[in-house]
């Protein structure tokens, strides 16, 4: 025996992404009958079901009854109502992708459809568990024909579990077809939620003796140890990175040659974090003090070029101190060259001597001849002068 079905089934939006199935239980069932009602691959003794629902699809509804505990009736033949979406195909917004910052404001960009035209006025709806009725974002922008908006979503700090966010891109033009989508906070795909933390600030980096610390400020959004964080550094070669994770706001290194941080990264942790994250990631990296290495290349420098000076005067001061103390022997060729040479000079010398003086004599000589030649034409007592000259001479 078959049960009868379902009557009156129907539905309702209850907010963006939701819509409420309704039907009336069916009649003419006998009372030891208890009903349930199989939906898909979901059967309870509601007469109502809430689904998600994607308002630029066709949404195919199905419902029938059956009894708990009964073998001897069969179920009832499914009862189906179908949504079909409204507007022209191919003019719902396409790619859109919403990312949270920080836990703070989120930011959804999307493009416009193929067929949507240039003046399509795209609105961006958004409601979460919590809200009576859903938010229309105001703040819009475009550029190079991407749509974006932005929008304020925080929850307080202390919050263990998060909602999923519901979003409607829709036109008021019933040409244009709505598009729906809800974010949820679990690693379930396709529509789970990108989680950017947002960059570490105050970050402050210093060198003690021959460490590095580098520290940053703590999230003022995330629970705590909901993050981890990611530091870069280079040590000596800059082409090549070192990577630490750490789930504390601080870090010290030790290496000599450290040459600079680079990066610090902020992630989500999914293994201690009450939320997970499907995409947690940062672009900005923060450029620490250089370490400056000057000194340690002057010193590998200096080092060889003292070596070398130091290497050279030592010898000439050896061969100094080998000259004192064993002074060299004299060339005994060299002694008689010098010996002869001095004799050949002295005996030139006393040649150019005697030439004058036998030069001087003789001149002297003929000088004489004369004056006496006149005395004695003067005098006659001039011979007795001239040989006392003579004599004299």
């Amino acid at each position: 025996q078959f049960l009868p079905p379902p009557s009156n089934l129907d539905y309702s939006f209850i907010q963006i992404c939701t819509l409420n199935w309704t039907w009336n239980p069916p009649e003419n069932v006998s009372s030891s009958c208890n009903l349930e009602y199989s939906s898909d691959i979901v059967i309870d003794e509601s007469r109502f079901r809430v689904t998600d629902t994607f308002l630029n699809e066709e949404m195919r509804f199905k419902v029938r009854s059956e009894c708990k505990y009964d073998n001897t009736s069969e179920p009832s033949r499914w009862v189906e109502t179908s949504l079909l979406p409204k507007g022209i195909p191919g003019t719902a917004a396409v790619d859109l992708s919403c990312v949270w910052h920080n836990l703070e404001y989120m930011v959804c960009t999307w493009r416009p459809g193929e067929n949507a035209s240039s003046d399509t006025n795209y609105m961006l709806f958004y409601w979460f568990d919590g809200l009576k009725n859903r938010k229309k974002c105001s703040n819009y922008s475009m550029q190079q024909g991407i749509f974006e908006c932005i929008f304020n979503l925080s929850f307080p700090k202390v919050t263990s579990t998060y909602p999923a966010i519901s979003i409607l891109i829709r036109d008021d033009s019933e040409e244009i077809r709505p598009v729906s989508v809800k974010y949820t906070f679990q690693l379930i795909l396709p529509f789970s939620i990108s989680v950017k933390p947002a960059t570490p600030r105050r970050v402050t980096l210093s060198k003690i003796n021959d460490e590095i610390y580098v520290e940053w400020s703590e999230s003022d959004t995330f629970p705590e140890n909901c993050l981890f964080y990611e530091v870069e550094y280079h040590s000596g070669d800059l082409d090549s990175a070192h990577i630490i994770k750490v789930i504390f706001h601080y870090l010290q290194l030790t290496d000599f040659f450290f040459s600079y941080v680079s990066c610090v990264d902020s992630h989500s942790n999914s293994n201690i974090c009450c939320l997970k994250m499907k995409n947690c990631f940062l672009q900005f990296c923060f450029s620490g003090e250089k370490m400056d290495n000057t000194f340690y290349f002057v010193l590998i420098i200096t080092i060889p070029l003292i070596v070398a000076v130091s290497t050279i005067i030592l010898l000439v001061y050896l061969k100094r101190l080998k000259v004192l103390i064993l002074p060299p022997i004299p060339d005994p060729r060299e002694i008689l060259k010098r010996m002869f040479g001095e004799q050949n000079e002295d005996a030139q010398v006393s040649k150019k001597l005697l030439g004058k003086l036998l030069f001087l004599n003789k001149f002297n000589s003929v000088a004489l001849d004369k004056n006496l030649k006149g005395s004695t034409l003067r005098s006659p007592n001039s011979n007795l002068n001239v040989r006392q000259c003579m004599l004299v001479s």
